[in-house]
């Protein structure tokens, strides 16, 4: 087994998104020879960790398969100091596959004490926002602007390692562990994608309110600030988040709507006045002016301004027709000043959009 360890060119500044002080976090990641844990093996393992006040990488490499279960204690071992454990996909693929290999070489693994970070997860609960061409830790990385050195992928990888063991060749050496490390500065990297979390978690609050004849701008400030901006639209309702900024944009309708009763048994409807009225007030019209009322006909009309709702935030809504499946609740001055009536107006696009 090699181990290489050499300091981290950039400083990290990243972690202030986690929460977590620097000695408590271990980024991590593994190359293998395939992803079936019983005809494959771990051949590098990587980590970035903080060590005195700099940033320094370890690599543990196997220059044969015969060392594959030396480098893995190796890394049990060296990740036993840590609290919080960084990476990428490492719940879908990297932690199972080394529990796999510790159960199969009769390795005790160490994860249980610590906590998982795994940005592939959080990017993937962030989709509808950042809409990327695929999910990939390069993609995001490209994403976030920033830039690396190797240009493989694993997979393509695994053919230069094979003629590794075979020639032992220096330049195949510098491009395994390349791969491994910029993979690993990567995840440094991706953190800020961690902000993102502030949308789905409500973390945000409002400061103003900008009213047009035919939209109401929600100015917004979030808790945290998102390093790219991001935009979404659906329907009448249309979101943008940048720094600290989120806009949320409702377009507003004018018109006349109908508010339809739940109880319609209790009800008569009125043709001539295209209306419900209560059977305790309806019972005085004259019979051939009167029917019983059906649910689809159950309603009161409204003139008014309107903006719709994806969830009853507001029980109080109005419809364009019974089956019309968006509900519309009334722009008044009530409703604008009820701060927490508001946020939950907002959290819920944000969440349902």
């Amino acid at each position: 087994m090699i181990t290489e360890t050499h300091p981290v060119k950039n400083e990290i500044d990243t972690l202030k998104y986690t929460g977590y002080a620097p000695s408590d976090c271990l980024f991590f990641d593994i190359e293998t020879t395939g992803f079936a844990v019983r005809t494959t093996h771990v051949y590098l393992i990587g980590c970035i960790f903080h060590s005195g006040h700099q940033w320094m990488c370890t690599q543990w490499f196997a220059q044969t398969r015969e060392e594959e279960k030396e480098v893995i204690e190796a890394f049990f071992h060296f990740m036993q100091n840590y609290k919080v454990l960084i990476h990428f996909n490492g719940e879908g693929f990297d932690i199972p596959y080394l529990r796999q290999k510790a159960e199969l070489l009769h390795i005790t693994p160490h994860f249980e004490h610590l906590i998982s970070i795994d940005l592939f997860r959080v990017v993937s609960s962030c989709k509808k926002f950042l809409k990327l061409e695929n999910y990939k830790q390069k993609s995001i990385e490209k994403f976030l602007g920033m830039e690396r050195e190797d240009q493989y992928n694993g997979g393509e990888l695994i053919n230069v390692y094979t003629e590794y063991q075979k020639t032992q060749d220096s330049e195949a050496y510098h491009l395994l562990l390349l791969h491994n490390s910029d993979d690993i500065s990567g995840l440094t990297g991706l953190l800020p994608i961690l902000t993102y979390t502030c949308l789905l978690n409500g973390a945000f609050t409002l400061d103003s309110i900008t009213q047009m004849p035919e939209e109401i701008i929600f100015n917004c400030r979030l808790a945290c600030e998102v390093p790219k901006r991001v935009s979404l639209g659906y329907k009448d309702f249309y979101i943008t988040a940048y720094g600290t900024n989120l806009k949320l944009r409702v377009k507003i309708y004018s018109s006349e709507l109908k508010y339809f009763y739940s109880n319609y048994h209790d009800y008569y409807y009125l043709p001539a006045e295209d209306m419900a009225m209560h059977k305790s007030v309806a019972f005085y019209v004259d019979k051939d002016f009167r029917t019983k009322a059906k649910a689809a006909n159950c309603y009161s009309r409204k003139t008014g301004t309107f903006i719709p709702q994806l969830s009853e935030i507001v029980p109080t809504y109005f419809k364009v027709d019974y089956y019309d499946k968006t509900m519309y609740i009334e722009l008044t001055e009530d409703f604008l000043n009820d701060t927490d009536l508001l946020y939950r107006y907002l959290f819920d696009i944000i969440k349902t959009v």
